[in-house]
């Protein structure tokens, strides 16, 4: 079997094209939905970049050809029925013509009277949401760079921008901790933790590589004396 048998698999509709959703490797964010027939599936494997069938156009197109926010690949599967494709990639810039770092950024419908988007039983079951959206806005920022914006400065000023914002903040951690004063550590460790998001997206690295690593370290063996 061949690293392309499994396009076997994939169940083209009756017009040749299956369903491609496209999320960003690194925050999780899904970023757009496109069509694939097998010349644009074939050519995104061969180039390592996402290409698609145009359904208005009649013709094959290059993802970021015009405006260089190209889509590198970073991998890529297909669902139980082989009929929707999900590709995982690095995206350069916003994935949407608009501007906008995601394609999905209208909410549908309103939330109920009184619930905020950080409320709500679904955030509330998850301790770590908080995390999982600031990681999302981050990489938002980094690809539309909306002007005025902190974390905006942050990506144009660079790494050792970033860099230096960590020691700064990681020294008023430890003030505070030496304060004793909780109020002012909870606020300057979430100052800490922001930094450190966008110092993790600068260097294209997923919170989730972090996890997997406190995750390996819970379940390593203790070694014994």
């Amino acid at each position: 079997m061949t690293d392309r048998d499994w396009i076997s698999q994939i169940k083209f509709d009756s017009q040749g094209l299956v369903p491609a959703i496209i999320q960003d490797a690194i925050s999780k964010e899904v970023l757009m939905m496109a069509y694939m027939n097998r010349e644009s599936l074939l050519k995104s494997l061969e180039t390592g970049q996402t290409w698609f069938w145009s359904r208005s156009r009649g013709q094959l197109w290059h993802k970021g050809e015009t405006s260089g926010h190209v889509q590198e690949i970073v991998s890529m599967h297909y669902d139980c029925d082989g009929d929707t494709l999900l590709v995982r990639v690095k995206q350069t810039g916003p994935a949407c013509h608009t501007g906008a770092y995601s394609c999905f950024y209208r909410r549908a419908g309103e939330l109920a009277a009184g619930e905020s988007p950080e409320s709500g039983e679904s955030a509330r079951q998850d301790r770590f949401a908080p995390l999982s959206r600031l990681e999302a806005t981050i990489a938002q920022r980094e690809a539309e760079r909306p002007e005025g914006s902190y974390t905006t400065y942050l990506f144009e000023k660079g790494l050792d921008k970033i860099l230096k914002k960590i020691g700064e903040e990681s020294a008023e951690v430890i003030i505070a901790g030496k304060n004793r004063d909780a109020n002012e550590l909870s606020a300057e460790a979430a100052d800490l933790i922001f930094h450190l998001l966008v110092l993790l997206r600068e260097q294209g690295i997923p919170l989730d590589r972090v996890l997997d690593e406190l995750e390996f370290r819970h379940r390593k063996p203790v070694k014994k004396n």
